[in-house]
Formats: C-alpha cells, structure tokens, sequence
C-alpha cells in the first residue's frame, strides 16, 4: 500500500518565506550557488545552506558539484509548474521597482524553461486558432496540420513525444490568468525561438528579451504585437 503524500510537510517546507523565496529565483531555469541564492535573498550563506538542505531532501531541488561550487535548480517541471500556481492564487504586492522592469516580466518571461507572459499566453492563444494544437482531456496534442508546422518550423514532434517529461500541457499562466504551453513541447518552442535570435535570455532573470528580428516574425507569422521594454 502507498504512503499517503505528507502535504503538511511540504506546506512547513514551501511556507517559509526564504525558502519560497529561493524556488522563485530559480524559476529562470538556471542552476545558481547557494551564494547567489544566499544573496538572492539577503540571507547569509550559513542560513541558505539549512534552507537549501530542506528543499533538496524534499526534492524540490536537485544540487549538483562541480569543483568547490554546488549548484542549485528546480528538481523538475513539475515543481516549477507548482510554484507558478501558487503566484497565480499568490496576493499582489506594491511595486517596489521600475513600472518598467515588472511590466517587461509580464510582457514576456520564462516559466522554468517554456515561454509565459503576454508573449506566452497569445503564442498558446494562435496555435489554438489555427488547429495546430487542441485540448485533449487537461493535456495538449497536435493535430495533422500541428505535427507538419512544428516539423517546418525545426522541431522534432515524434521525438519529443518519447521523452519522459510530458509533452504538452497547459500551464495557468499567473500573470495573465489564462494558460500557457508548458511540457517538453513548450520548452522546444522557446528554444527553437532562441536558436532563431528572435528571443534572448536576461542574465539572473525570467525576463525574455525579444529582438526586432523576433518582433517582425511574431507579427509576421503569428500576428503577435508586443510592447517594447
């Protein structure tokens, strides 16, 4: 017989503000030191180690060695999928920085490694339209038309479909409350996008950046317009 899942433990372990903290930061997709998430989180690096210590015996964090360094990142998908629902429910707090920096992380950022935002939201919003993809039961699939655009845009369908991680999925997007393409099919998509320097990756944040480049083709093949940063 299973064990039932222990969810007050993973309440007490989530519940701290640090802790919380922290898997926000590596919400970006990177692997980051306890220094840095130390730093991240105006902690000092004795004290991170206790909280980091906790989140990978609870498996929410995955540490990895390489020579002096341990690095640190989200242990799955799904946990970033976790915490990204949380912001959803989470209360808004008062700006405490630039309109501009909070707007650009809503105008277009990284869920873990799939697109969200107002770019993430509408990029779903079209494939939908267009009957590249469709709803099936909670998950996502690919229509005929879906696997021969995804294979012309230089994506390898029928591979990722034999991956361990699931293949589509959405993902209720927290700051425009509609969902987003998430699972191996999403986080390609936004890899493919970064291959074709429509997009870029902001250095220690979710932020995506998008090029004039990616701004024509989104308007040009997606009809995506998007505000500048």
């Amino acid at each position: 017989m299973n064990d039932e899942p222990d969810l007050s433990r993973l309440a007490r372990t989530i519940g701290d503000p640090t802790r919380i903290q922290m898997l926000a930061l590596l919400m970006e997709g990177r692997a980051l030191t306890a220094k840095e998430l130390a730093y991240g989180t105006d902690i000092k690096p004795a004290t991170a180690t206790t909280h980091l210590r906790q989140l990978v015996d609870d498996k929410l964090l995955d540490m990895t060695s390489q020579g002096r360094h341990k690095y640190f990142r989200l242990a799955s998908p799904e946990v970033a999928r976790l915490i990204e629902s949380l912001m959803v429910f989470a209360p808004k707090r008062q700006r405490t920085g630039p309109a501009n920096n909070n707007d650009a992380i809503c105008t277009a950022r990284f869920c873990y490694d799939h697109l969200a935002g107002k770019l993430g939201t509408r990029l779903t919003e079209v494939l939908l339209e267009r009957g590249l993809l469709q709803t099936d039961d909670g998950t996502f699939s690919l229509s005929e038309q879906g696997e021969t655009w995804f294979e012309d845009f230089g994506i390898d369908t029928r591979q990722l479909q034999k991956s361990r991680r699931q293949f589509a999925y959405p993902c209720l997007d927290w700051s425009e409350r509609r969902d987003h393409l998430a699972g191996a099919l999403g986080a390609t998509l936004a890899k493919r996008m970064v291959e074709l320097g429509w997009l870029t990756r902001s250095k220690h944040s979710r932020v995506v950046g998008i090029t004039p480049e990616g701004r024509s083709a989104l308007a040009e093949q997606f009809g995506i317009a998007l505000p500048h940063e």
